[in-house]
């Protein structure tokens, strides 16, 4: 059967994204427990990769042969994973009402063993869904030889992992040009900014060290993200990362660049004022990083 690959202009994303933030926080004021900020913050990159005709896949045979997969590795950010496998077919969305109760397939991290469609394995742990990532990588291009691709969601935080860099530089070795690691860098983590906690920075850099083809674009600028995705596929002899830069909880003016909202679900209130803003798509200014 043919893979979903569409390609959609970037006024058609907005409203995909758009859509998918309405779902992230009708979902979290439900479960009354989740992550608001990340999943906000992520949905452009997400509405890009599953509904931008970026990665090949097939909602009504999910586990199709030679189908693109994807990691998200900063499993706690599963809102905007679970919204837009809905949007993408993979399960009916009154499905996400379910999210975080007990029986549901719709845990607080990604879980394989839940058989939700589209949930290509178990993460949480941060720093060990990039590895699993690579290790599938590895698996398509050395040993099965096809031309399938693997991509993965880091948080920046995450990155202050050790384990990170390992499959980093696993990456890079064996010249995985069908990977594609993605991190959304907004400089929040639970408890402040990243660059407070544990500076990471600089970014480009790092990852250019360790022979990453690397790509910085304003991950709320869908033609941005667009050409971003086309040049990694572009890419060989190399692995890409794509720092996309966001801000966390876009789209809703009392979460965004706000970390404090790393972790928690809007009020019953809350959620009504998010939705309101969320009426009618619109582009979000990328964050102007120094």
């Amino acid at each position: 059967m043919p893979f979903i690959n569409e390609r959609r202009s970037p006024e058609q994303l907005a409203e995909v994204a758009t859509e998918i933030r309405r779902d992230i926080i009708r979902a979290l004021v439900e479960a009354k427990s989740g992550h608001s900020g990340g999943p906000l913050g992520s949905s452009d990159i997400f509405a890009t990769l599953y509904l931008g005709g970026v990665m090949r896949y097939d909602p009504q045979n999910p586990w199709q042969a030679g189908r693109d997969r994807f990691v998200l590795s900063a499993g706690h950010m599963c809102p905007v994973l679970y919204a837009t496998l809905a949007n993408a077919g993979f399960f009916p969305k009154s499905e996400l009402k379910t999210l975080r109760k007990f029986g549901s397939r719709l845990q607080g991290h990604p879980g394989r063993d839940m058989h939700l469609p589209g949930i290509e394995t178990s993460t949480g742990s941060l720093g060990q869904g990039l590895s699993i990532a690579v290790g599938m990588a590895m698996a398509d291009k050395l040993i099965d030889k096809n031309d399938a691709r693997v991509y993965c969601l880091c948080g920046d935080g995450e990155l202050q992992e050790g384990s990170i860099w390992e499959s980093v530089m696993s990456a890079a070795h064996f010249k995985l040009d069908n990977f594609c690691m993605i991190v959304d860098n907004n400089d929040c983590q639970i408890d402040g900014r990243v660059s407070d906690v544990m500076d990471i920075y600089p970014l480009k850099e790092k990852f250019e060290s360790f022979n990453f083809h690397t790509i910085v674009v304003d991950g709320h600028d869908f033609a941005a993200l667009l050409g971003a995705f086309d040049e990694a596929k572009a890419t060989k002899d190399r692995p890409t990362c794509i720092i996309a830069q966001t801000y966390m909880g876009a789209g809703v003016s009392f979460m965004q660049d706000k970390f404090e909202w790393h972790g928690k679900p809007p009020s019953t209130e809350q959620a009504e004022v998010a939705l309101g803003e969320l009426a009618q798509p619109n582009g979000i200014d990328g964050p102007e990083w120094k």
